[in-house]
């Protein structure tokens, strides 16, 4: 290898586009329920659709960076009853409250992931709602 390896390079030698990839098929079956608001090399996002566009509708989303791949589910965050589910070993991969970060495919790790992704969006709706309800009024 000759020179600096791009940030592209980088993530190519590393196999993190694959990972990426797998982590888009766990969201792949919510994309006809859920709005898709972006779907590229860099990332998915799906937002429930009557909040489309607003940051209050986002579910779930992966990032695809340097150094890890970010898998977001904001039903973790939202919901103590979704986030108790979790796994000590899911648990090991998060980062801050809705996020878990992968840099290799781990498929004991992600079957938990699909049951979990499943959960969280069925039960996003409701999480969003009392939310809503929830914040004070100006």
């Amino acid at each position: 290898m000759t020179g600096s390896a791009s940030s592209s390079g980088a993530s190519s030698a590393s196999g993190l586009p694959e990972v990426h990839e797998r982590l888009k098929q766990i969201l792949a079956p919510y994309r006809t329920r859920l709005h898709v608001a972006a779907d590229g090399p860099g990332g998915m996002t799906l937002e429930l659709p009557e909040y489309k566009g607003q940051p209050w509708g986002f579910a779930a989303a992966t990032r695809l960076g340097k150094r890890y791949v970010s898998f977001y589910l904001m039903g973790v965050y939202g919901s103590d009853d979704v986030a108790a589910t979790i796994s000590p070993e899911l648990k090991r991969r998060m980062q801050g409250k809705s996020c878990f970060n992968f840099t290799r495919i781990d498929e004991g790790l992600f079957r938990e992931l699909e049951a979990l992704t499943a959960l969280s969006i069925d039960r996003q709706p409701a999480i969003t709602a009392a939310a809503l309800k929830a914040k004070p009024r100006r």
